[in-house]
């Protein structure tokens, strides 16, 4: 297989991150050209793992690739006739982005491929912060901040602590279909408390429980609001552009997160999504004067 050049490698995961990103395309258009063309090899490099995670193979065969693409992803210099990995590797050159955290990705999908359980808030957050926490710290890698030692390692904390606000988002948002690939990410613990459990009613529709599955999604909701009011520190340690980006990607989770809390039933009978539109207003709302904060 001939290697492909760094033009093509990166032409290739900025195709994958626009037809395939939707929430986070509209961040990434923010950056300036070589910022955006490195968080689209990051970005390419993720999804080809979760999809890994994701698939229909057998558990075991998934192990295996999952083995690999760690391999490969936190040593992209040794794939390079790969183009994802090839644009990672130019983009690791360029960038301080700690490729490690690849490792952490891994490890949440295999979570995933191993049917793990989650009992406690804490168990769900440390999965969190593998699959969506290590995007955040790699995300802060392309932005690159000039930043002091203490600052970095706290952007490295609100990068993480973002990320596990957008996984508890995406989780309600998916609530529904993952029950029908049988996960179930919401804690054990809280499921007890609210005297509920995630369950289908003949139609496909989750069922209810008498409003008891709606009061937990708003606890959960609120929760992940509360991970957005820490994680949104982030943006002070940032540059306009890079901030204008994080906060764009931010805000469009956030406002989903408000409508699933606004309308938990309209997560029990599918996917909620904003409209193109909305987006489109957060991420200019992102550039402007104050706000960076409120995406």
């Amino acid at each position: 297989m001939s290697t492909p050049t760094v033009v093509e490698a990166y032409r290739e995961c900025e195709r994958i991150t626009r037809e395939q990103a939707r929430n986070f395309a509209w961040g990434i258009r923010l950056l300036p050209g070589p910022k955006r063309a490195a968080l689209s090899a990051v970005y390419a490099v993720a999804r080809r793992i979760d999809d890994i995670g994701d698939g229909t193979l057998p558990a075991e065969h998934k192990v295996k690739l999952l083995a690999e693409a760690r391999a490969a992803a936190t040593a992209p210099h040794e794939h390079t006739s790969d183009p994802v990995y090839a644009a990672l590797d130019d983009a690791a050159r360029h960038f301080p982005i700690p490729l490690d955290a690849f490792g952490e990705l891994v490890d949440g999908c295999e979570m995933d491929v191993r049917g793990r359980h989650y009992e406690t808030l804490d168990d769900l957050v440390e999965y969190c912060r593998c699959v969506a926490g290590s995007i955040g710290r790699l995300s802060l890698g392309v932005f690159d901040p000039p930043l002091r030692a203490d600052q970095r390692r706290r952007a490295s904390e609100l990068a993480d602590a973002l990320g596990v606000a957008l996984q508890l988002t995406n989780i309600l948002r998916d609530v529904r279909e993952d029950l029908g690939n049988e996960r179930i990410y919401l804690p054990a613990a809280d499921l007890r408390l609210f005297g509920c459990e995630i369950k289908a009613r003949p139609d496909g529709d989750l069922d209810p429980q008498g409003g008891a599955l709606a009061e937990l999604i708003r606890f959960e909701a609120a929760r992940a609001h509360g991970w957005y009011d820490r994680g949104l520190d982030l943006l002070d340690l940032l540059d306009r552009r890079s901030g204008a980006c994080c906060a764009a990607m931010a805000g469009i989770y956030r406002e989903l997160l408000t409508r699933i809390s606004a309308r938990p039933a309209a997560i029990m009978r599918g996917r909620e999504s904003l409209p193109t539109k909305q987006k489109v207003q957060v991420a200019l709302r992102a550039l402007g004067p104050g706000g960076r904060r409120h995406g």
